[in-house]
């Protein structure tokens, strides 16, 4: 994410490379990437001579270095961007000798999404020489939601705290899906809008009163009534709530209540660093450690652990997932 930052900041900047390999996992931040360079590299006037875009399944290295070779035609510069390169698996080899001498008024951007490639090889190490070997990862989870904090601040909004996990939640970790919901939210919101839980309601559809969340914060206070209402609602509605999500949830948020009675500093500031959440969740985990002592948590993310093996058919269970979440809440509780 930092290294993304850096590489749109030289181009801004103007400060470009002749190549720029962009591969992982992540396809967001190569499409931010490409994206950024296809958009502004060039001016409107140049883009019809001097922009060429190819894609993986139709081109090969000949046709690359054929086309990153050419001069540029009334302009300073040309731009070649390669989509799709991981259909180039086998071709992408034979781009060595251009990687050795690239020219300098060419700016070519390979594209290479879901996978790797593997840095020992020559071709990445004369890449990484060239210009710029970008790896795009995918963010942990609890990595998501300052990403979505720091996408918002860059278009002059704010989010509140259970907005975001709200979207985590509902959206996981793909960053091209989150990103669409946040485009949305853009257009109905007026800038300077700090967006809550309601605007997520009301605008994407996850509810603000039945998600995990509320889950979480009825079992650290006790609300028997409110976890069964919550999970009568999951069990309603299955697919936008299934149950193998919900709990690898609960799991995380009682191995938290388990972290935070090991603390030697229970200040907020301590709290929210070793739990790795935001300051605003920190009176929670307080005083789910008041309701549940160690013994109680560590009993507890046993019980989660069975109730996992059961919703994968380990042991055989004869309940339905949802039974299987009702009983979960009830060895909680009690």
């Amino acid at each position: 994410m930092t290294e993304a930052k850096a590489i749109l900041k030289d181009i801004r900047d103007k400060k470009y490379k002749p190549v720029y390999v962009l591969h992982g996992e992540e396809s967001y931040f190569i499409d931010t990437i490409s994206d950024y360079i296809q958009n502004n590299v060039l001016e409107a006037h140049e883009k019809d001579f001097n922009q060429t875009i190819m894609y993986g399944k139709e081109t090969d290295a000949g046709q690359i270095m054929a086309a990153a070779k050419r001069f540029p035609m009334m302009a300073e510069r040309q731009v070649v961007i390669v989509k799709e390169a991981q259909n180039l698996t086998r071709e992408l080899d034979k781009l060595e000798s251009y990687f050795s001498n690239p020219m300098e008024s060419t700016v070519l951007v390979i594209c290479y999404k879901y996978k790797k490639i593997d840095k020992r090889k020559k071709i990445a190490k004369l890449a990484a020489k060239a210009g710029v070997l970008f790896e795009s990862k995918k963010l942990y989870e609890n990595q998501v939601g300052s990403w979505i904090e720091g996408v918002l601040k860059s278009k002059g909004y704010n989010i509140e705290p259970k907005a975001t996990f709200m979207l985590v939640e509902f959206l996981g970790t793909d960053l091209a899906k989150i990103n669409n919901e946040l485009q949305k939210l853009q257009l109905v919101l007026p800038k300077g809008t700090t967006i809550s839980a309601k605007e997520i309601e009301e605008n994407i559809g996850i509810s603000k009163d039945f998600n995990v969340f509320e889950l979480n914060k009825a079992l650290g206070q006790k609300n028997a009534k409110k976890c069964f209402t919550i999970c009568n609602y999951f069990s309603a509605n299955p697919k936008q709530h299934p149950i193998i999500p919900i709990i690898a949830l609960l799991y995380n948020y009682f191995s938290k209540v388990l972290l935070y009675h090991g603390l030697a500093s229970k200040s907020e500031d301590a709290v929210a660093k070793a739990l790795k959440v935001n300051r605003f969740f920190v009176k929670d985990y307080v005083q789910a450690a008041q309701y549940y002592p160690m013994r109680k948590v560590s009993g507890i993310i046993s019980s989660i652990k069975d109730a996992d093996l059961k919703v994968k058919g380990v042991g055989a269970s004869p309940f339905a997932q949802q039974d299987i979440l009702k009983s979960l809440l009830v060895e909680i509780l009690n």
